[in-house]
This record gives C-alpha cells, sequence and structure tokens, in this order.
C-alpha cells in the first residue's frame, strides 16, 4: 500500500506517519521509486503500537523509541523486561534524594527495598511529599491496604507471563505495563464510583 492508503488503514495523517519515519520510530517502506516506498501490515500494527505507546501511556517520542527498541531486542533476564517498561515513565532520581521514606514502607510491606529501583523509590517519595504538602497525609493504615491490593495485582501481572520466547515476554511485559495503567486508573475510578454509591446513596437518597 501507498502511504495514503496506510494513514487512511490507521487513521493517522500522512504527515505524521512522516514525522514517525523521521524519528525512526516506524520502519521503512519498500522504494519503488525515489520518492514513492510501499508499506505492508507490518507497518499498520506499528503505527497502531506507536498511537497506543504515545496516545494510551502517554510516553514521550524518545520513551516510545526506547520501548520499541526494547521489544525488537528483549534483555535476557526476564526481571529485566520490567525494567524497560518502569523507565519509560519513571524520571531519574536526583543523586541526592532521600529514599529512606519510601524503604520503610518497602520493608514493612516485605517488598525488599533492594529489590525496588530507586527511581521509582523516588517517585513514591515524591508523589507521599505532594500529598503531605497539600495537607493531606495518608493514613498508614489506608497504604497499607493500598500496598496489599497492589501486591495482588503485580502477581498477576508476573503470573501471566508466557514464558515460551523472551519476544512474547518482552510485549507482554512492556506493553502490559504501560497500556493496562490507564485501564487501572479507569477501573479504580468506576469501583470509588460503586463504593461511595454503596455507602452514601445517590444524589436525593
Amino acid at each position: 500500500m501507498r502511504i495514503s492508503q496506510l494513514a487512511a488503514a490507521t487513521g493517522i495523517p500522512v504527515a505524521t506517519i512522516k514525522y514517525y519515519l523521521r524519528e525512526k520510530l516506524l520502519h521503512e517502506g519498500v522504494l519503488t521509486s525515489a520518492t514513492q516506498a510501499r508499506y505492508d501490515d507490518s507497518h499498520v500494527r506499528r503505527l497502531k503500537l506507536i498511537r497506543a505507546l504515545i496516545g494510551t501511556a502517554g510516553l514521550s517520542i524518545s520513551a516510545t523509541r526506547q520501548v520499541l527498541l526494547g521489544l525488537e531486542s528483549p534483555p535476557e533476564s526476564g526481571h529485566d523486561l520490567l525494567g524497560i517498561a518502569h523507565h519509560a515513565v519513571t524520571r531519574s532520581a536526583p543523586d541526592d534524594v532521600d529514599l529512606s521514606s519510601a524503604q520503610r514502607l518497602l520493608d514493612r510491606w516485605g517488598w525488599g527495598a533492594e529489590t525496588c529501583d530507586r527511581d521509582t523509590q523516588a517517585a513514591l517519595v515524591e508523589a507521599l511529599r505532594g500529598l503531605s504538602d497539600s495537607g493531606f497525609d495518608a493514613p498508614a493504615a489506608l497504604l497499607d491496604r493500598y500496598a496489599a491490593a497492589m501486591r495482588d495485582i503485580a502477581a498477576a501481572d508476573v503470573e501471566s507471563v508466557p514464558t515460551d520466547s523472551a519476544e512474547a515476554a518482552m510485549r507482554h511485559v512492556v506493553l502490559g505495563t504501560l497500556l493496562m495503567e490507564p485501564v487501572l486508573l479507569a477501573m479504580r475510578r468506576l469501583a470509588q464510583q460503586s463504593a461511595s454509591f454503596q455507602r452514601f446513596g445517590g444524589a436525593g437518597s
């Protein structure tokens, strides 16, 4: 198919497709002349993936490129697969960040600070500081309930990772991590609405 047909098949404008080609997110088509190329279903699949990573997961172009590179060349260690996904959405922690508050929580939850990367620990510290600065201190009991729920979700995530190939595992972990987070957020909000209705009733009740 020509690039105009590729745009029609994916709903992505030609100008955007050309941008993805320049940014090396999308592989080149087969040249049919000096100025034209033909594309196939692999380009359709890649464009849909790019759109999901940038749109649904909210990744930058740079982070999307790193994820795509990871999908093409997965690491040997299954545990390292998760790092590619987390690195794409987590800012690097400054060298002088104090992680002690996060590490106390990790120890209390039995997660082991040594098994968790410092950037994500720093993200937890920053998030909790934001709560505190706003005047909302999350009670320890509430955080513990959240931790228990997150542990169950994480266990389900890890148990569902395929083990038949590194490529399949990489795709499952990275895309499942990045693209399931909006699903989890929407589910949480819906669950809150249901729980609130059960506790407080609807309007006028």
